[in-house]
């Protein structure tokens, strides 16, 4: 039982949480289904990798890379700013699923971090509905 890897940290190892990330924010620039979530972006999405996958390196059982650099792994205040309701939270999530699928995460961990990635998606939204701009285009911009 001792060499059997418990974590998704040492299932994936730094690499393939690295590689995840990766292929979760390409997926995420090149999917129609996206759009909302991906506009919340930069365009340069390299430094959110690099933030996704040391949050998600702690996250998933190892170092805390996030938490030394940034001094907390609180999701929701960097969050607070954009409209997060169920349909971008869902499109995170579908994201991630892809991602999963893409480096061919086994079925192990995809059931290891299904309910995980929801509880962390969901704590995320911040709204209940749709953005009040999605219907009105007079507004540029709605939080």
């Amino acid at each position: 039982m001792g060499d059997t890897p418990q974590t998704p940290y040492q299932i994936l190892g730094e690499d393939g949480i690295r590689q995840l990330t990766c292929a979760f924010y390409d997926i995420m620039d090149t999917l129609p289904e996206a759009a909302e979530l991906r506009a919340m972006h930069a365009s340069d999405l390299a430094p959110m990798k690099d933030k996704l996958a040391d949050y998600l390196t702690g996250w998933m059982g190892g170092p805390p890379r996030y938490a030394d650099k940034y001094g907390t792994v609180c999701m929701t205040t960097p969050h607070e700013p954009y409209h997060i309701g169920p349909k971008e939270r869902d499109q995170w999530l579908l994201c991630m699923d892809k991602a999963l699928e893409q480096t061919n995460a086994s079925d192990e961990l995809k059931d290891m971090l299904k309910v995980p990635l929801f509880r962390i998606a969901d704590a995320v939204r911040n709204k209940e509905g749709p953005s009040s701009a999605a219907g009105n285009p007079n507004i540029i911009a709605a939080g």
